[in-house]
């Protein structure tokens, strides 16, 4: 399996609910590193697993709309935990619908899947991975 790993950042502030979640409970910020990583069995065209270019543009944009925000006032998280676990999912959804729209180019329709990695420190991550 061959595979092309972008990277990003953001910064975003939430609360979790449930006693398990502790002190994050209240109203704190997250700034996760953000790694994308696409897979795909036998290279295309081009000889390329996906254009690294367009995908770090997407992965870009998706971070950009949840960056700097209040994820407990954004209605596309109402009533969900957006722990880290969670917002890996969000990302790798929001980039395998780019990729089926296109927007990766046209050899990225034969990706195999998408793996999302957030890093909130030196010690712990969280990763969610789809297939496509």
């Amino acid at each position: 399996m061959f595979s092309v790993t972008v990277r990003d950042h953001m910064m975003i502030a939430h609360s979790l609910r449930g006693e398990v979640f502790g002190p994050a409970q209240r109203l704190h910020g997250a700034t996760y590193v953000v790694d994308a990583t696409f897979r795909r069995a036998v290279l295309d065209a081009d000889n390329i697993v996906v254009d690294i270019g367009r995908s770090a543009g997407a992965l870009h944009d998706i971070v950009g709309e949840l960056g700097y925000r209040n994820l407990d006032d954004e209605p596309a998280f109402a009533g969900m935990n957006t722990s880290t676990e969670a917002l890996a999912q969000v990302i790798a959804d929001r980039l395998a619908e780019r990729a089926r729209a296109g927007a990766l180019g046209e050899g990225a329709r034969g990706l195999a899947g998408i793996a999302v990695t957030l890093r909130e420190s030196h010690v712990a991550s969280a990763s969610y991975e789809r297939p496509l």
